[in-house]
């Protein structure tokens, strides 16, 4: 029986981040689409995107794109290194070091704009 372990938590979250940003490209073109109605009507839709939620949305895309980025990495590496799949873990386990590098500052600063 599989347990899991990094390959397939990496994997799931992969799955889950680009879900996420395809959902936000889709978002984005159709609010973009909106500008034909008009500068009101786009105005007033857009005015939402200032919601403090939102602003925390913003932060979880910038993680999920972050992620899926250093993810896609990390399989390039796996699929096309000859020691990567010997070295999955590590580099599992370095991409998640790198994550939290490169993610935490910039959380803390969008954020500090609330």
């Amino acid at each position: 029986m599989y347990k899991g372990g990094e390959g397939y938590w990496s994997w799931i979250f992969h799955r889950i981040t680009g879900v996420g940003v395809a959902l936000f490209l889709f978002i984005h073109v159709a609010d973009t689409f909106i500008i034909g109605w008009g500068p009101g009507v786009y105005n007033a839709v857009t005015s939402l995107y200032r919601n403090p939620v939102f602003k925390i949305a913003e932060v979880i895309l910038v993680a999920a794109v972050l992620y899926h980025a250093l993810n896609g990495i990390r399989v390039i590496l796996v699929d096309f290194w000859g020691e990567g799949v010997l070295k999955q873990r590590s580099i599992f386990w370095a991409e998640v070091v790198v994550f939290v590098i490169l993610f935490v500052p910039t959380a803390i600063l969008m954020l500090s704009r609330l």
